[in-house]
């Protein structure tokens, strides 16, 4: 049960990555779509700089941390969960 809560949560987190990486593609200056970027950056930013630290932006433009960052973070809870199955 407490495992299937983890699962769900990383599921969730992982959605707000990806959103997060969506909208900064997006113009958003002010108003209401700039606070729910500030908000999601807020949240996902901590983790994302664990991995921005490591891998430069191919080219100088396109940053592929994130999905290096959602794959590890996937891989991993999949993995505990299995560990926590048997």
């Amino acid at each position: 049960m407490i495992m299937y809560l983890i699962v769900r949560l990383v599921d969730v987190y992982s959605f707000l990555i990806f959103a997060y990486v969506l909208m900064s593609w997006v113009p958003h200056e002010k108003g209401l779509l700039a606070d729910i970027y500030r908000a999601l950056g807020m949240l996902c930013d901590p983790y994302l700089d664990l991995f921005k630290k490591f891998i430069p932006p191919l080219g100088g433009m396109v940053d592929i941390s994130p999905i290096l960052a959602l794959l590890v973070l996937q891989f991993g809870v999949r993995l505990l969960a299995a560990l926590f199955s048997f």
